[in-house]
């Protein structure tokens, strides 16, 4: 006949403290955790508007209507982030590539043909490919596993 409170509460996760063979490991752990966090938000943000695309796009049957939507999407992705992703690193634009992985389920080099077409995908991961990168780079959360801790571990993803 007793009750017992039942209160939800969100998930954690405790982790301990990391400990690193050297200086020179440790600063290398600290320059992806600013790495990473400098590129997160771009990552989310891509997921919550390439959503939101998806429902609008689901939701319409012209494909004028679609082509429209699609490129109010670019237009609004280049305006809001045009100059900052051109000031990445090519590190950060490789983290970039594997979050935008991790958050969408499809690599860019998918969403660039689903958006632009065959010929622009191509176009982009050849430019890609000449800077060391791989826009069809998947996200691995046991390769990056490190990079999966920052994530893990950061305020601004645990409320987005």
């Amino acid at each position: 006949g007793e009750l017992i409170p039942w209160l939800p509460l969100p998930e954690f996760v405790v982790t301990a403290n990391r400990i690193f063979k050297s200086p020179a490991e440790k600063a290398k752990f600290n320059r992806l955790r600013y790495n990473v966090l400098k590129v997160l938000p771009y990552a989310v943000f891509a997921r919550n508007r390439y959503a939101q695309l998806q429902r609008d796009l689901a939701a319409t049957t012209k494909k004028k209507d679609q082509k429209e939507l699609r490129k109010s999407f670019e237009k609004e992705i280049k305006d809001m982030f045009n100059k900052e992703i051109k000031n990445l690193t090519i590190t950060q634009g490789g983290i970039l590539i594997k979050l935008i992985n991790r958050e969408t389920g499809s690599t860019s080099y998918e969403l660039a043909k689903d958006m632009k077409g065959g010929f622009n995908a191509f176009f982009y991961q050849s430019v890609a490919r000449l800077f060391g990168n791989n826009l069809k780079n998947k996200y691995d959360p046991q390769e990056d596993r490190d990079i999966e801790a920052i994530i893990q571990s950061s305020p601004y993803y645990m409320y987005n």
